[in-house]
């Protein structure tokens, strides 16, 4: 006598579960929420790497768009501001103070945002910065279209 259940008869041993997020390995082998959040690791080449692996999984292609596109608004924002540095420079002392407490508070600001991002892709959450959003949105959208032919 065999001790698997008979037709119809429900399978008492535990089935496996997937991780949070998951919904099946994509191009990546990772779990969605996992790809998601490492799309931002190394900003616009963790980014494209997974923009191209994971292309046909919605979720991991709008975070490694949304990486991609907050390091474009990153490095135009800190061109910004070096810009601004440079004519607080001419400022003696105070404008040296004031510019060095700027570039601190963004820098902190950047760094907490990238954690955030990673933290709300780990948990699954489609969390898209006000501002980027519409673009992001379209972009990542018509990158999942199969291609007109």
């Amino acid at each position: 006598m065999t001790d698997t259940p008979g037709p119809g008869a429900q399978d008492p041993r535990p089935q496996p579960t997937r991780p949070h997020g998951a919904a099946g390995g994509g191009g990546s082998g990772l779990p969605e929420n996992m790809a998601g959040a490492l799309s931002y690791l190394l900003g616009p080449l963790t980014g494209i790497a997974f923009f191209v692996i994971d292309r046909e999984r919605p979720f991991v292609r709008f975070h490694a768009v949304q990486s991609i596109a907050v390091t474009i608004a990153w490095v135009a924002l800190w061109v910004a501001f070096m810009i601004l540095n440079m004519a607080l420079s001419a400022i003696p002392v105070l404008g040296w103070i004031v510019g060095l407490l700027l570039s601190l508070g963004v820098s902190v600001a950047g760094f907490a945002l990238w954690l955030f991002l990673m933290y709300q892709a780990y948990s699954g959450n489609r969390w898209a910065i006000p501002g980027l959003a519409p673009h992001v949105e379209r972009i990542a959208a018509e990158a999942g279209e199969p291609p007109a032919g």
